[in-house]
């Protein structure tokens, strides 16, 4: 009985070890990128949309549909939004009329430095808007894993979002017209 014991431990050691070395060999930060092309609108109208965070209840998915509640820090620069019991941070890091650069955080889950983009298509009359997202994974080997399958898990909320801003500023469009 206790050699059938010693060897299923020194299997399950065993394959620990070789799990353990395998997601040493994957990434530890996961990249996503999302862009939409939004016509009839200009760099400065997606620009208010995005900056102040409080307009993204005009067409984030997530705060259109479900109630959330939003409050500023008298600094300015960290946006509390409580969705779902769930506390979420947003840290502004820097902001021109190309890009916003923020700091997403909620307790117990990494940290994702986000950026979005926007690009003027002036041919086009349109502005493409680009949704970059970077996650810093832990070694530990189920979070690495859990890297292979996030841009399956997360990409369609990024691509929600970036579909609700376009819906959102091209019906704006055509009540001004």
């Amino acid at each position: 009985m206790m050699r059938l014991i010693k060897g299923v431990l020194v299997v399950m050691i065993s394959l620990f070890s070789i799990i353990t070395l395998f997601s040493l060999l994957i990434p530890s930060s996961v990249r996503i990128s999302r862009a939409v092309v939004i016509n009839n609108a200009d760099a400065a109208a997606v620009y208010k949309q995005i900056i102040p965070f409080e307009n993204w209840k005009n067409w984030h998915p997530i705060f259109t549909v479900d109630s959330a509640t939003f409050s500023r820090e008298a600094n300015g620069a960290s946006f509390h939004i409580i969705h779902r019991q769930q506390e979420v941070l947003l840290l502004l890091q820097k902001a021109d009329s190309n890009s916003v650069q923020f700091l997403l955080q909620t307790k117990g889950a990494n940290d994702i430095q986000n950026e979005i983009v926007i690009h003027t298509l002036a041919s086009q009359q349109a502005v493409q808007v680009e949704w970059r997202t970077i996650t810093r994974l832990n070694w530990y080997p189920w979070e690495k894993f859990y890297g292979i399958f996030l841009d399956q898990l997360t990409g369609a909320s990024y691509e929600g979002a970036l579909n609700g801003l376009k819906g959102f500023l091209e019906g704006a469009s055509t009540h001004y017209q």
